[in-house]
């Protein structure tokens, strides 16, 4: 499962792992902290689906410790959020005909790849 946090400026957090979501969103809150610092005062707006993982207690509680607020996207809507038609569509562009024997690979092709878009242009056109 690939968890991307991205914002207009560039990537904050991915994680290509099944790792417990509670524990990404408590990480998220951190790379927010570091990497976009004084945007913790301002709302964080979360968007993604009911999937079991998102709705989970655990998930729950992490999103409303850490002051999130959520916007609730259906699972399976024929409406797509920007990270399907925007962020996913480009990055499968880039990853059509690449083969990879671990997932670390995977990551760091991925990690490389959003390091190397253009700040300026790249994520605010998908914001």
């Amino acid at each position: 499962m690939a968890t991307v946090f991205w914002d207009e400026k560039g990537l904050l957090l991915s994680t290509i792992t099944g790792q417990n979501y509670a524990n990404t969103i408590t990480t998220l809150r951190e790379a927010i902290k570091e990497k976009r610092r004084g945007k913790l005062s301002a709302d964080v707006l979360l968007l993604h689906d009911n999937a079991p993982m998102h709705m989970s207690a655990k998930s729950q509680a992490a999103i409303r410790q850490c002051v999130f607020q959520q916007l609730h996207h259906p699972t399976y809507s024929l409406d797509l959020v920007p990270s399907d038609y925007f962020l996913f569509r480009v990055m499968n562009k880039f990853l059509r005909d690449k083969r990879f024997s671990s997932d670390e690979e995977v990551k760091e092709a991925v990690t490389t790849w959003f390091e190397e878009q253009s700040k300026d242009v790249f994520f605010s056109k998908g914001i």
